[in-house]
């Protein structure tokens, strides 16, 4: 008698499960684990951090040559990902920069939003000096729920593998797609500027992160709509990333705040105006009605989330670094990848000035 429908399903199911499985298994007999151990992620349930004092911050953008002799050597290689932010740079490495070099990064990585790496010892400098180049642009942000690194709370450790799946307990399976646009700890009273990314493993095909310049989506909007949004206030608020983690029994370093950001801010090195808010942290527009500021967020967040011309994909290989101005720029990790590949990657956030007003 031939197998009923139900009967095919459930054989069906059980070869899916079985396959599962095996991938598993495979995964687990050949992995050696990270590349990196030093960097794996460390939670102290006794560490606490303090409230974030504000301090004063000078870009060093400010001080760089325009021209920038001591970055953009005739060894360094440029292609443009877009002409509204990404550039890959090759020829260069990071830690032989001089001062002046590393304050022309600063510049460039204004004017052209995100810069990637490639072939970087970066990862290989030990923390001491990852911190102390990096510093540079700003006081280094403590994250207060992330993975840190034992006895170095300036690093936010990005990392998932079969058994460590963050990206699925904060975008879980009821969300259709596991994109959300963000600027970084935007709750912040002076949030992240100059901003490094290095990568440690990464997957074989996909785990790239998605940017798009919030200067384009500014410019892309009429001028009687700018001028509508200019001298707006939204609150940004750090407590649905706090109680996240508290519900799934993690950290909270510091207790959450709510700051207010101007919705349209300017750029203390090139003057240039951008939108200044995002889905994973924005909350509502100042002295507007619930449905008003709902209504007009949701059509920001569409527009930037809509905007392909503006945006690029940035892809990693072994030793890239990036570095983005994230007062410009949004940005999206990409969930595309198998959950029993390995992604582990730092992010050293140093935080900029108070936003200017545009």
């Amino acid at each position: 008698m031939a197998p009923s429908v139900a009967e095919l399903a459930t054989q069906v199911t059980d070869t899916a499960d079985k396959v599962a499985e095996l991938k598993l298994n495979a995964a687990a007999k050949q992995d050696n684990g990270p590349s990196y151990p030093f960097y794996y992620p460390y939670y102290d349930p006794n560490e606490k951090f303090p409230v974030t004092q504000v301090y004063e911050h000078v870009d060093p953008g400010l001080k760089a040559d325009p021209a920038k002799p001591h970055l953009l050597t005739p060894e360094a290689k440029l292609s443009h990902l877009s002409p509204y932010l990404g550039t890959e740079v090759t020829g260069i490495q990071l830690s032989q920069l001089s001062e002046e070099g590393l304050d022309e990064l600063a510049l460039y990585a204004a004017e052209r939003k995100v810069l990637i790496f490639r072939d970087q010892d970066f990862k290989d400098l030990g923390a001491d000096k990852q911190i102390e180049l990096t510093k540079r642009y700003g006081r280094i942000h403590r994250h207060p729920t992330s993975g840190n690194v034992q006895g170095y709370p300036e690093f936010h450790v990005v990392y998932r593998d079969a058994e460590h799946d963050r990206l699925k307990e904060i975008l879980p399976d009821t969300r259709i797609n596991r994109t959300q646009w963000h600027s970084d700890v935007s709750y912040e009273k002076q949030p992240a500027g100059t901003t490094f990314f290095f990568v440690l493993d990464q997957p074989e095909v996909g785990g790239d992160t998605l940017f798009a310049s919030q200067v384009e989506a500014y410019k892309r909007l009429s001028p009687e709509f700018q001028k509508r949004l200019e001298g707006l206030r939204a609150v940004h608020s750090a407590h649905e990333q706090a109680e996240a983690s508290r519900r799934r029994g993690g950290l909270v370093r510091r207790e959450p705040i709510e700051t207010e950001h101007p919705l349209v801010r300017r750029h203390p090195v090139t003057g240039e105006k951008a939108l200044y808010v995002n889905q994973g942290f924005t909350r509502r527009i100042v002295g507007f009605k619930i449905e008003e500021s709902e209504y007009l967020l949701k059509f920001l967040y569409d527009h930037i989330a809509k905007g392909a011309d503006f945006q690029i994909r940035a892809r990693y290989q072994p030793g890239t670094v990036v570095v983005w101005d994230n007062r410009v720029t949004v940005h999206s990790a990409s969930g595309d990848f198998d959950s029993v590949e390995r992604r582990h990657a730092v992010r050293l956030t140093p935080q900029a000035e108070v936003p200017i007003p545009a």
